[in-house]
């Protein structure tokens, strides 16, 4: 959490915005956990963490790239790793849209602005986690890329639509 220390502290945050990019970061991310389940209850594969836990296991170690993260030996506590970068990474854009859009996104939060990070978040799982998990960019090494991304854009809108339910609760409470 440094990188959000050193931005709140540049962005002149007070305790409030700072609790606030807090809370729609997190409310995001279990606005997309939801939408997740739903996927996966559907048959949808879904993202499992623990690979990105592994990932995150592996860079630590000098690693940056794998044929296929799945195949790669296990790291110690990469489920838990892998949520807490999950958590870690939705307040980190969170923070970006707070960046972006000024702390009166916090206090009147607009579906627009919310929605366009949302969905510009998809960058990075499609041009840096995917390519460094073994699935080539924008899933290029998976059956069927497309659908792939389409998903990917999907669940990253429902970040942002997220990210705009939880700023309502946030003004509102």
């Amino acid at each position: 959490m440094p990188a959000i220390a050193v931005f709140i502290n540049r962005k002149g945050l007070g305790m409030n915005e700072a609790a606030g990019v807090v809370w729609v970061g997190v409310g995001a991310t279990v606005v997309m956990d939801g939408w997740s389940w739903i996927l996966k209850g559907l048959g949808v594969p879904t993202l499992d963490y623990a690979l990105v836990g592994r990932w995150a296991g592996h860079l630590a170690r000098g690693r940056f790239a794998h044929a296929g993260i799945g195949r790669s030996a296990p790291i110690r506590g990469e489920a838990a790793l892998g949520w807490a970068i999950h958590y870690a990474v939705g307040i980190a854009f969170a923070a970006l849209l707070v960046a972006m859009w000024g702390t009166g996104w916090l206090h009147e939060p607009r579906l627009l602005p919310a929605l366009a990070v949302g969905v510009a978040t998809v960058v990075v799982p499609l041009f840096v986690m995917q390519p460094a998990m073994g699935a080539g960019f924008a899933a290029s090494r998976t059956p069927t890329p497309l659908k792939s991304c389409l998903r990917s854009a999907a669940t990253h809108a429902v970040f942002g639509l997220g990210m705009y339910l939880a700023g309502v609760l946030w003004q509102a409470w």
